[in-house]
């Protein structure tokens, strides 16, 4: 337990130099460590030291000190403590004081009061800022300062300084005692023309002594700058280096020199020429340095030319997304390289997309094309056609052709005709057999008349003729006979029957060859009978030879009956 009586003898010991505004100053406090308690016992249990201090007249007790260790808790005699007092305010006169602190917390009583003026413990010359004038990009200077010891004893430090500014040598240094002294070299390498200035910072047990160091870079030589203009990318590069726009746009080249410049575009981008300088077009750039100069490459992405042809005898259009193509009027658009360009055909009425060819398309859905040079796309259109199909019915034979060509039924019997055409078929009937008529898209027994615009087809509808005794009957030879008028009346009621008549009732129904003769009655019954089925059909009536037979007086003759045999054979 210390006897809160007994008291420590104490020292200061203040640096010389003169005192730095803003450094940090130091004390040296140094005192006798006790041996003994208040009572002659032996000391042992020391703990540590309390080292007051304050610009005030009585430091001790008080709310600022630093605590120090001991080194042991029974200290042996005439051991001399020593400690720094660091962070003080340089040329402030501190009042110090000293207590011991047992290892149970228990504090003697002060020191007496011992008192100095804090001071750092290095000075630095020049003391003032020190300027290394304008010095040529690409070169350098140095400049020398000089750190004293202000203190005795050991003192390390170091010292640092920013871009563009260097420490060549003297860092970290080591003085040994009061007036020691080492060298620090600072080095200058500009790199632009702007103005620098920054501190040089010296550092020593805690405290910092700063000075100013200035420094302006000089060209010499002319400024040649790049600018990139316009949406792509690129590098320019010079010749003789210097240039590598890219990173480095700007550099500095001897008055006169030629620098030839090229540029490189990137990937996507198409370089587009040159301005400033003189240069023009894109080749090369070759500028004379005479003065500080800007040359202005532009870069642009790149694009491609997409053209959209059109073929066939057909009509439609071509689009494009994004837009561009409108085929139609716009058939070729430039797209930026890359651009995935989906085309859309559209046949027009009448006529048919067949199909793409020529861009990696084919088929016929979109066609999608991505753009990375030109390229030329087909779209073929055709007119549109439909099948024209003739079908034969009937017993009897013929053929069916068509106007334009195309149809000869016959052999071929369907064939396609471009939409809204107008075709005209006749139907030709073979020896012994009659045509009867159209059914389908057409009516009648004459020519038939189509306007194609679907798929159509007509029936053409031969009947075989009927099968006469003595064909033909010659006039002033052949005799009439009875089986004639039978065949006739056969013949006949056949034909009504088929054109929805009721058959015909006959004077003398039964005529015996041989036996029955032929009267003028049986004759006009026939052309009445017959012309019911003209009349049916809207045809016209058939032209007789004695139109009007009177019995008793008009002679029966082969030419009434052959003309009734005609007559029947062209009716359906």
């Amino acid at each position: 337990m210390f006897d809160r009586r007994w008291l420590l003898g104490l020292a200061l010991v203040a640096g010389f130099g003169a005192a730095v505004p803003a450094s940090a100053g130091v004390l040296d406090a140094t005192w006798t460590a006790p041996t003994t308690n208040s009572d002659g016992s032996a000391l042992s249990d020391l703990g540590s030291y309390r080292v007051y201090y304050s610009t005030s007249a009585t430091p001790c007790p008080g709310p600022t000190f630093f605590t120090v260790a001991a080194s042991t808790t029974t200290p042996p005699a005439n051991q001399t403590v020593s400690f720094r007092l660091t962070g003080l305010t340089t040329g402030a006169t501190y009042n110090v004081a000293v207590t011991a602190v047992d290892t149970a917390g228990n504090e003697s009583g002060c020191s007496a009061v011992a008192s100095s003026v804090a001071q750092v413990d290095i000075a630095v010359t020049p003391t003032t800022a020190v300027a290394f004038g304008n010095v040529n990009i690409g070169s350098s200077a140095t400049q020398t300062f000089t750190v004293q010891s202000t203190r005795s004893g050991t003192i390390t430090g170091t010292a640092s300084v920013g871009a563009p500014f260097s420490i060549v040598s003297g860092s970290p240094f080591t003085l040994v005692g009061t007036g020691a002294t080492a060298t620090i070299t600072v080095r200058f390498t500009p790199t632009s023309t702007a103005a620098a200035s920054t501190n040089v910072n010296f550092t020593a047990d805690g405290d910092t002594l700063s000075r100013l160091v200035t420094g302006t870079g000089v060209s010499t030589g002319t400024t040649l700058t790049v600018s990139k203009a316009g949406a792509g990318s690129g590098t320019v590069t010079s010749l003789p280096a210097g240039i590598s726009c890219g990173a480095t746009c700007s550099s500095s080249f001897t008055s006169g020199t030629v620098v030839t410049l090229t540029a490189t575009p990137a990937a996507g981008s198409t370089f587009t020429g040159w301005s400033g300088g003189g240069c023009t077009g894109t080749g090369t750039c070759a500028v004379t340095l005479n003065a500080a100069t800007t040359v202005t490459a532009t870069f642009v992405q790149s694009s491609f030319a997409l053209t959209v042809s059109k073929a066939g005898a057909g009509t439609g259009t071509v689009t494009s997304s994004p837009a561009g193509i409108s085929c139609g009027a716009t058939c070729t658009t430039s797209f930026t390289s890359g651009t995935v360009v989906t085309l859309t055909a559209t046949p027009a009425a009448g006529s048919t997309f067949t199909g793409w060819s020529g861009g990696g398309c084919t088929g016929t859905g979109a066609c999608t094309v991505t753009l990375n040079a030109a390229t030329t796309v087909t779209a073929t259109f055709i007119q549109a056609s439909f099948p024209l199909t003739v079908s034969k019915a009937g017993t009897g034979t013929g053929t069916v052709t068509s106007s334009p060509a195309g149809i000869s039924c016959g052999t071929t019997c369907s064939t396609s005709f471009t939409m809204g055409t107008a075709v005209t078929l006749t139907a030709a009937p073979a020896a012994g057999s009659t045509f009867t008529g159209w059914s389908g898209a057409c009516t009648g027994s004459g020519t038939c008349s189509v306007t194609v615009n679907a798929a159509t087809t007509v029936t053409a509808t031969f009947t075989a003729g009927t099968s006469f005794t003595d064909n033909p009957l010659v006039a002033g030879t052949t005799v009439e006979k009875a089986t004639h008028i039978n065949e006739l009346r056969t013949a006949i009621n056949a034909a009504r029957t088929r054109n929805g008549l009721a058959a015909a009732t006959w004077t003398d129904p039964t005529l015996t060859a041989g036996s029955t003769a032929i009267k003028a009655v049986h004759i006009t019954e026939l052309r009445a009978a017959l012309n019911a089925v003209y009349t049916k059909l809207g045809r016209t009536l058939p032209t007789y030879t004695d139109p009007t037979i009177v019995p008793g007086q008009t002679v029966s003759k082969a030419a009434h009956v052959q003309q009734l045999r005609t007559a029947v054979s062209a009716i359906p």
